[in-house]
């Protein structure tokens, strides 16, 4: 979502922030803004609607400092104009606020603030936080910040400057990001390490009702209620290449060609031959508590459900746990039973998701095990989780997801063997899997070489106006992760159905204008799924399938290689990504960038 960079040290601020923001753009917003303590210590401020470099553009020649904060702003309460952007300014424009999140009580707050004449400049909710700072009374900003945010209700991840305390920057979270990045005599503060990474590799991660007080040479960090809180920095695995397009169009196409090396990094040094399983010591869970799980819970949103769903399947397969994936969103909200001998695994690819962060929060209250699957070390999800496993798939830039959705089904499949291991699964079976894993970096490489052929079935698809996705157990969430990357980047509407389910209304849909994708693997349902492809073609519908064979049924037919049963989804849906990437390039659309979209959804 929106994306906040800070600097306090003795560089020139105004070039590191607008770096930061660049490297922040992929997260969706729709305007931007900056602010500096000038060399009078009076606080200095630009926005602008649209991209960064339209900010960019309005910076006049000394606009120089060494303190400073900025943004960049999905809109939420009103719309997306220099208005609205932030930072914004209390009425003394002394006290300067950015704020990602929500706040809920903010109507009744602005009331109130208006009754007592503030006058407000903006539609945002962020606006009454900046005001009720600047209105506070007490001796330091920390008390004001905190004071502030006593009367606040929602979620934030604040950064504060103000006028009389030029030395500091005070920020908070709750329930959105918050990251300090330690430098030599110098401090930054940002919502993402993809801000960071170029100038400092340590940082510290904030947690929900966690404050600090970033200085050039020092950092404190402290609760909300004032309680002084110990932070240990960390290092960042990742280095400020990988977040560079590395000679690709977009992202996207760096991101998708990526997979055969990000997989192999999921599989690396977790693989036991000996015992036929895999080693996944974050997890926290002994043999004997892997044995008493009755029942397995995956909550994810999104990509990180649709990987859930597949995990679901692999996991009832091999280990045979009753399994199944649910939208993180709906689960928290639905009171749902929580069954001490269920085990629940929450999935998000920032370790941040607001939905499946709080569906944690409420699981853990209580007394549920609660494992996670994320790809940022250290994100929130990572430490409010009892382990879980880290997929390695590297920083994913574009708002859509690709080679994590993979590492994530991946690490499903590890986890699926080592509970299958545990429980009944043979040695033979565990050999047998052991093998497909292995496969699987050569086999998505094979994939992609075939990339030339994929772009001209997607060209020759790209003037539909609507597509129907379909497959069978298997092959339906597989269906369904098609169909979102398919909407999400080429605005093409889309539907994913379970084959079986055709007759029972969706059939009513097939015309030669309305194309099928069909998801048709080599296992016990392919006769099923070809009886599909008959009734589709019986009244004149188009089908590309996605098979391990060419299917007679089909116009097109995407071949892909042949792995385990169990593991063909995950090679199943990578053909399908280069289908979305390049229907999306032939119809012109912003790949990296789709419209109302954010890369990381950290409020509801």
């Amino acid at each position: 979502m929106c994306g906040i960079v800070g600097y306090i040290g003795k560089r020139d601020v105004a070039p590191l922030l607008l770096e930061g923001l660049q490297r922040l753009e992929y997260r969706g917003y729709d305007s931007a803004g900056v602010v500096i303590t000038g060399k009078s210590g009076v606080l200095k401020t630009v926005k602008a609607k649209g991209r960064v470099r339209e900010l960019e553009a309005r910076i006049p020649k000394r606009f120089t400092g060494t303190t400073g904060i900025a943004h960049t702003r999905w809109a939420t309460h009103g719309a997306p104009n220099d208005e609205n952007a932030h930072p914004h300014l209390d009425a003394d424009g002394k006290v300067a606020l950015v704020h990602n999140g929500i706040i809920d009580n903010a109507d009744d707050l602005r009331a109130k603030l208006i009754a007592d004449g503030v006058e407000f400049t903006s539609e945002t909710d962020s606006e009454v936080v900046v005001h009720l700072i600047g209105r506070s009374q007490a001796d330091t900003l920390e008390a004001k910040v905190q004071e502030a945010l006593r009367r606040i209700e929602g979620t934030y991840g604040i950064a504060v400057m103000h006028q009389d305390f030029p030395d500091r920057i005070v920020v908070a979270r709750n329930g959105s990001p918050v990251v300090l990045g330690i430098g030599d005599k110098e401090m930054f503060v940002a919502s993402d390490v993809a801000a960071l990474v170029s100038h400092t590799r340590q940082v510290v991660t904030l947690d929900d009702g966690e404050m600090a007080t970033l200085k050039a040479d020092d950092f404190r960090t402290y609760t909300t209620e004032g309680s002084t809180t110990s932070a240990t920095p960390t290092t960042v695995e990742w280095e400020a290449e990988s977040y560079d397009m590395g000679g690709h169009d977009t992202y996207m196409h760096k991101e998708i060609s990526e997979q055969p090396d990000a997989v192999d990094r999921v599989l690396r040094g977790r693989i036991d031959d000996r015992f036929s399983t895999v080693h996944l010591g974050g997890l926290n869970l002994d043999p004997r508590e892997a044995r008493s799980v009755r029942r397995i819970k995956i909550l994810g949103c999104g990509t990180s459900y649709h990987a859930g769903q597949i995990g679901a399947q692999m996991i009832e397969e091999l280990a045979r746990i009753p399994s199944d994936a649910e939208p993180a969103s709906e689960f928290r909200y639905r009171n749902p039973v929580v069954d001490p001998d269920t085990l629940y695994i929450a999935v998000s690819q920032s370790g941040e998701t607001y939905d499946v962060l709080a569906a944690v929060q409420e699981l853990k209250r209580k007394g549920a095990r609660v494992l996670g699957v994320v790809n940022v070390v250290g994100s929130a999800i990572a430490r409010e989780t009892d382990g879980g496993v880290y997929v390695h798939a590297g920083p994913e830039v574009c708002v859509v997801s690709t080679k994590c959705f993979t590492n994530t089904v991946v690490a499903f499949g590890l986890l699926a063997l080592h509970l299958g291991r545990i429980r009944d699964l043979s040695v033979a079976d565990g050999k047998r899997i052991i093998a497909g894993l292995r496969k699987l970096p050569a086999q998505i490489a094979e994939m992609l070489e075939g990339e030339a052929e994929i772009e001209k079935l997607a060209a020759e698809y790209a003037g539909a106006k609507s597509m129907m996705f379909i497959g069978r157990v298997r092959g339906y969430p597989v269906a369904r992760e098609a169909s979102l990357k398919l909407k999400e980047i080429s605005y093409i509407h889309a539907e994913a159905y379970p084959a079986s389910e055709l007759k029972h209304g969706p059939l009513a849909l097939i015309e030669p204008a309305l194309p099928t994708v069909a998801i048709v693997p080599d296992d016990e349902l392919l006769e099923k799924n070809r009886a599909a492809l008959e009734e589709i073609k019986a009244r004149s519908g188009r089908i590309l399938a996605v098979a391990h064979q060419v299917q007679e049924k089909a116009d097109h037919t995407i071949v892909v290689p042949k792995n385990e049963v169990e593991l063909d989804p995950i090679l199943m849906g990578i053909p399908l990504q280069l289908f979305a990437y390049h229907t999306a390039k032939a119809m012109g659309r912003d790949i990296d960038k789709p419209r109302n979209l954010a890369k990381s959804v950290t409020v509801e």
